[in-house]
């Protein structure tokens, strides 16, 4: 599964608890944030939030912008502040009563949310708007909000109001509840003989002694997971620990997933759609399920072949070691991957791993997003946020004080146990500064520990911070609710899928991927060794992605009473994957995308093929230095959700999308080693 822009469903954003004079946001205006100061907090974002309507719907006639767009913009404006900096308490606080409080104010400003959504006097009032004069991202703006009044059921009879108000709050509370099982519901795993760990680097053996009892206790956090699934020789191992991952927040979250879908059901029967995922494509780039559906038969039909073959050449490769194996099963499909990236490609994932000291990463991914955006960042000295361990940074573009971020990088307990992007406060050009914070979970440098990194992790990193750059540089706009990642949903993963390439090139990852222990860069030679074997296994990929996106669809195209949440899944994972089935895989309980983009899950797949058109506009010889990087920032990242995704397409490619660079990527692993990162 991808990592994501934040899916808290009452608003994307983050609890600032910073008293720092260089920052606006504290619930409690100084010092640690508690229960009560967070409602106090938020009961004033609401009041402004009322008060902006009020002066909407009492401007005199005729409707301008300045009198009604204007005044709507600040109601949406204060209403995502809230939503966002209390849904960031809710997933990162350090203290449970606040979490608590935070799930229940969540609830209260969702309300707020669907009154808004609902309110016949506003919709009339912005329907009545003359924007003959206005510019294009004004009126995109204004479209885009009457059809979402209406895909919101503004003018169905108060009876239907009513009951779509009961649902959206249901449907609010059900998915906090859903989240909130998942992070704090992480299992463990007992290993009584360190035999069992043979595999592993020593950095991990080292984080993880035996206790006096001589037990090992691993959790399912990813710095454990992940090296576990991908290192471990122990079958065993790998299948206790793939059980654990997979049945974090089960049974609790098998009911509470049965019923959103009844509550999503519902609202779009009453809406005039067939099912959920008709409604939840209206308003999007892919416009209707059945676009969807063709899209994804599509890349069924294309991936197929190239998976099969890949498998193959896997169990073949596995049957060398162990001729008795039949087949290979799902929680060894990464220990065989990287067992056969090694005999294959002459290259061992743990090779790489001292050349990804966490504070090295973090150094070289925001030195490159400084050097291909031409932005400056400026670290906060001694912020008051809401974990030690969170990092607050400026950013400058030239003299301009642009936005600022938080880091929030490394696991702890309580908190969300995904990577993510948490956009902050929407930027609004000449009023306020666009904010935004990373939420993720890499292995972290403590007591002589460098948290070295896995080169996926890096990945994730580059993937995350592409987000962000949109989130801030995207956050200047005229209006709030166009600024930063509020383009269509299957547009929002294309930023953040193009910079994931650039951790292929070997003159860039030379700037800051040294040793941890001799400092010498890592040599060119490895880096094409490791997106040799990194490209093996795409097509693979391509079908893990249909089946996750294909569950997250029917899911929500069919009857939620007679949906056997587990015949679906087994059935789905039978038709796109090869790897055996394992028993007590309760993946739909800890999918937490599911309550987030819901039936929308492709945009994964849709956006990559975007990303990989755009990122093939960047010539190989100079990634950071050519001028497409800072006409990419001007048409890609800038616009936010001032145009439409198509049109932010047209406008960097000067065309319509192709699928020829997707189709080459898919390919790349059986072809010969191309000169372009040479």
């Amino acid at each position: 599964m991808s990592s994501s822009i934040s899916e808290q469903s009452a608003g994307q954003t983050a609890g600032r608890i910073l008293a720092a004079p260089t920052s606006s946001w504290s619930p409690s205006g100084t010092g640690p944030v508690d229960p009560q100061s967070l409602e106090a907090w938020v009961e004033d974002r609401l009041a402004r939030h009322r008060a902006a309507l009020d002066g909407l719907t009492s401007a005199a006639a005729p409707r301008t912008l300045d009198n009604t767009l204007r005044a709507f913009d600040d109601a949406v404006a204060e209403l995502a502040v809230a939503g966002a900096e209390t849904g960031l308490l809710h997933s990162v606080c350090e203290s449970k009563p606040v979490r608590d409080a935070a799930q229940e104010l969540l609830q209260k400003i969702a309300q707020a949310g669907v009154e808004l959504s609902l309110n016949r006097d506003v919709y009339r009032a912005l329907a009545q708007v003359d924007a003959t004069t206005a510019d294009s991202a004004a009126r995109h703006y204004l479209d885009r909000t009457l059809l979402q009044y209406r895909l919101a059921g503004v003018d169905k009879d108060d009876a239907a109001r009513a009951r779509i108000r009961e649902l959206q709050d249901q449907a609010t509370l059900l998915s906090l509840t859903f989240a909130r099982n998942v992070q704090e519901g992480g299992n463990r795993v007992e290993v009584h003989d360190a035999r069992e760990l043979d595999g592993l680097p020593p950095d991990f053996l080292a984080a993880h002694a035996p206790d006096a009892d001589g037990k090992i206790i691993l959790t399912t956090d990813f710095p454990d997971y992940l090296p576990v699934m991908t290192f471990a020789r122990s079958s065993d191992l790998r299948r206790r620990m793939f059980l654990a991952y997979q049945t974090r927040a089960y049974p609790a979250n098998r009911q509470v997933l049965l019923d959103l879908l009844a509550v999503r059901q519902e609202m779009a029967t009453i809406l005039g759609f067939a099912h959920w995922a008709d409604l939840a494509t209206a308003d999007q780039m892919m416009e209707s399920a059945a676009n969807m559906q063709a899209f994804l038969d599509d890349l069924d039909h294309a991936s197929r072949a190239g998976a099969e073959k890949e498998y193959a050449m896997l169990l073949a490769f596995a049957q060398t070691v162990d001729p008795e194996m039949k087949q290979i099963d799902n929680a060894s499909r990464g220990y065989w991957l990287e067992q056969y990236r090694r005999s294959a490609f002459d290259f061992d994932s743990q090779s790489v791993r001292p050349f990804f000291p966490y504070a090295r990463v973090e150094a070289g991914v925001l030195e490159t997003a400084e050097k291909l955006f031409q932005v400056k960042f400026r670290r906060i000295e001694k912020p008051d946020v809401w974990s030690a361990s969170v990092s607050a940074w400026e950013v400058w573009d030239g003299t301009e004080l642009a936005g600022r971020f938080y880091l929030d990088m490394h696991p702890r307990e309580g908190k969300d146990k995904w990577f993510s992007a948490h956009p902050l406060v929407p930027g609004v050009r000449g009023r306020q500064l666009p904010e935004a914070a990373l939420i993720c979970n890499f292995p972290e440098p403590k007591d002589g520990n460098p948290g070295l990194m896995q080169y996926s992790d890096v990945v994730t990193f580059f993937h995350e911070f592409g987000h962000l750059m949109h989130a801030l540089l995207g956050g200047r706009q005229e209006w709030a609710g166009i600024s930063g990642i509020s383009t269509e949903g299957d547009f929002v993963e294309v930023p953040s899928q193009m910079l994931e390439e650039f951790f292929r090139d070997p003159r860039l990852l030379a700037r800051f991927a040294h040793h941890y222990e001799s400092n010498e860069p890592i040599p060119a030679e490895v880096v094409l060794k490791m997106n040799r074997a990194g490209a093996f296994g795409r097509a693979d990929w391509v079908r893990t992605q249909l089946f996750y996106t294909t569950y997250s669809l029917k899911t929500h195209a069919v009857d939620p009473a007679t949906l056997d949440l587990d015949d679906l899944l087994r059935s789905l994972y039978t038709r796109f994957l090869p790897y055996a089935w394992i028993e007590g895989n309760r993946m739909y309980a800890s999918f937490t995308h599911l309550t987030g983009y819901s039936s929308n899950y492709y945009t994964y797949l849709y956006d990559k093929v975007i990303a990989l058109d755009f990122f093939s506009q960047f010539p190989r010889e100079a990634l950071l230095d050519s001028p497409v990087a800072m006409r990419y920032r001007r048409a890609v990242l800038e616009p936010g959700g001032s145009m439409p995704g198509r049109e932010i397409v047209r406008e960097f490619l000067g065309r319509n999308q192709s699928s020829d660079a997707f189709t080459a990527w898919v390919g790349e692993e059986f072809q010969p080693m191309s000169a372009a990162y040479a």
